[in-house]
């Protein structure tokens, strides 16, 4: 997963998590340029799930 496959079509795929993963709002994932870590670190501590389970999860969607 690369910044351009995620900045791309990122409104798509935060509304498929929002309906996988009830609990998201939208702060947990606002993805600005640069901050990709940190939007995955708030994925991970919300979701329980490993950094690699997270881009999994994002890049089937």
């Amino acid at each position: 997963m690369n910044k351009l496959e995620l900045k791309g079509n990122w409104n798509e795929q935060k509304g498929k998590l929002k309906q996988q993963f009830a609990q998201l709002t939208d702060n947990d994932l606002m993805f600005e340029e640069g901050k990709k870590s940190e939007m995955l670190g708030r994925l991970q501590i919300k979701l329980g799930k490993t950094k690699e389970e997270i881009e999994h999860i994002i890049s089937a969607l």
